[in-house]
């Protein structure tokens, strides 16, 4: 490792920077090949050493780092506002046209995130994940990660998505839930709470039909169980709660005022009779609570200081303001975020890919057509590029459709320094190849130097060429040579770059091992199949394929053929 007093003081200073502003961007998460390639853009007089720099920029992103976490962001911040003030103006901006400050009282903040655990996430559940998380971290508060998992029937939980959910948080965010609560488990509080609701006659037991109930709401009318008194209710609550009444007969409503302006508002429905059992606790109990009153009771026991929700949600905030007026509690802030329409996604929602995958139409949550975090993990997205994307895109309530080019643009920004080049060739031809004898090829591992170190790729009697290249017989062997191509014989011209022949990528059969690649083409799953470079290939790893794209190396099967599958371009 390099110390830095065998730098120049000017070096020193520039790497210093790159590592702090990195600490700054990835909350004491600075990575090495970030900061190599920050640098090496703004210094390319450095590339030539990009090598012998990597022990000071190690040492520097360690330091950042520790500071970060030891000393705090703030610290950070402060360290660059007085020796590299220009490199803050980036995350100024992230600031300013992302994350805005949270209103009202900051002091003790504490947010949530609250998936329904029927599958995994999706890349809309990222957001929740990261705007909850991001804030967290800003004013050092923390996030309850709670599980609204009490509709039995409708939308039932999957018992393998509680795991998956905790650990595709912990990836999304960098850091596990600080609180974790699953609502089926928490079933004794809500009921304490209805109970109390009708006990002091704030609530009641409506044994209404849907149809009866619609009518009296839609002409602003009591229904004839709202006047019963509070003993009466108690009965048939009791009644609830022992399983004599079937689903349907009956539910608790919170008593608002029925010539409310907004017909959602006028006494909505807080329980209801359930008799499906639940995958965690059984048939235990048969009256469950409905989203917006648990959630509502669930944010007060937790502390939650602010409600950050979809702009569609907005019932639901006026319905538990009341709520929480009846209990003499006072509400949290609330923020809202418009709709974001992902093109090639449409409108995937989680029952309807939990049905599909029931069905057969796609292999399981990882498919990679399908918008989950299974997937995209899959892929080899970066979590950084999600939470950059998001904190970018902020909380504005307009409503706006992107394309996942967008999204990638993010993750390109920030794989590409870390990605190795590799050849996959798609439908290869075999050509024999003269006039390589005594040469070998050291390609780069990438092309810019933020890896460092060469391919070596052992020449042979023949290559391996994508069909479609054989439209011109003059090309160039990517970082090798001119040649012809006559038949099935490619000859070499020159060794040196002699003209402005069209540049391919090609490999060595000696070292072409079979591939496949598969890549999501809208509903469709294509499987491009060919030949990959096979140099230090590594399962899990993600690698730049010339002329082709990002995609991350799935497996090695026990027949050699190597397993890709598509990132993106």
């Amino acid at each position: 490792m390099a110390d830095s007093g065998d730098w120049g003081p000017d070096i020193v200073a520039a790497v210093r920077k790159y590592a702090l502003q990195n600490a700054v961007e990835y909350a004491g998460q600075g990575q090495v090949g970030s900061v190599l390639g920050r640098l090496l853009s703004e210094r390319e007089d450095l590339r030539s050493m990009a090598k012998q720099l990597r022990g000071l920029v190690k040492t520097e992103v360690a330091a950042a780092n520790s500071l970060a976490n030891i000393r705090g962001l703030k610290h950070v911040r402060e360290e660059l506002e007085r020796t590299a003030p220009e490199v803050l103006e980036r995350e100024k901006h992230r600031k300013v046209e992302g994350l805005k400050e949270l209103p009202g009282d900051t002091s003790q903040v504490v947010l949530r995130f609250a998936p329904n655990p029927n599958g995994p996430l999706t890349l809309g559940h990222s957001r929740g994940v990261v705007i909850n998380s991001e804030y967290a971290r800003m004013h050092g508060g923390k996030v309850v990660l709670r599980f609204d998992d009490t509709d039995t029937r409708v939308k039932p939980a999957l018992p393998d998505a509680y795991e998956w959910i905790e650990d595709e948080y912990e990836w999304l965010a960098g850091r596990p839930a600080d609180v974790i609560v699953r609502a089926s488990e928490r079933m004794p509080v809500y009921l304490k709470h209805a109970e109390r609701m009708i006990t002091e006659g704030f609530g009641y037991v409506c044994r209404c039909s849907a149809e009866n109930f619609r009518r009296f709401r839609e002409a602003k009318q009591d229904c004839p169980c709202r006047d019963r008194s509070a003993v009466e209710s108690l009965s048939d609550w009791k009644s609830m709660n022992d399983g004599q009444m079937q689903d349907g007969e009956a539910v608790v409503r919170v008593k608002t005022d029925m010539t409310l302006p907004n017909p959602a508002l006028r006494d909505w429905p807080a329980l209801r009779i359930q008799h499906a059992p639940h995958p965690l606790v059984g048939d235990r109990y048969k009256v469950w609570p409905l989203l917006d009153f648990q959630s509502a009771i669930e944010d007060y026991e937790q502390g939650v200081t602010h409600i950050i929700r979809g702009k569609d949600l907005m019932d639901s905030t006026r319905k538990q303001i009341l709520l929480y007026e009846h209990f003499g509690w006072e509400y949290p802030e609330p923020l809202y975020w418009g709709r974001v329409k992902i093109h090639e996604f449409g409108g995937f929602s989680t029952s309807q890919m939990r049905t599909s995958i029931e069905s057969g139409d796609y292999e399981g949550w990882g498919d990679l057509r399908l918008p989950t975090i299974k997937s995209l993990r899959r892929r080899g997205f970066s979590a950084q590029a999600l939470r950059d994307f998001w904190v970018d895109l902020g909380l504005s309530q307009k409503d706006i459709s992107i394309s996942m080019q967008t999204i990638e643009s993010f993750n390109s920004s920030l794989i590409d320094s870390s990605a190795e080049r590799r050849s996959f060739v798609a439908s290869p031809v075999t050509l024999e190849l003269r006039g390589a004898e005594g040469h070998r090829v050291l390609a780069p591992r990438h092309p810019d130097g933020a890896i460092l170190g060469t391919r070596e790729l052992e020449l042979t009697a023949s290559i391996s060429i994508q069909a479609s290249d054989l439209g011109s017989s003059r090309v160039r062997l990517k970082e090798f040579a001119d040649i012809e191509i006559k038949g099935d014989v490619a000859t070499v011209e020159s060794f040196e770059r002699s003209d402005e022949r069209p540049i391919i990528h090609w490999v060595p059969t000696e070292i072409a091992r079979e591939a496949e690649l598969a890549t999501p083409a809208g509903s469709e799953l294509v499987t491009r199949t060919g030949v990959i470079e096979d140099f230090e290939l590594v399962v899990g790893k993600t690698y730049q394929l010339e002329r082709v794209g990002f995609a991350t190396l799935e497996g090695l099967s026990e027949g050699g053929v190597a397993k890709l599958v598509w990132l993106h371009g």
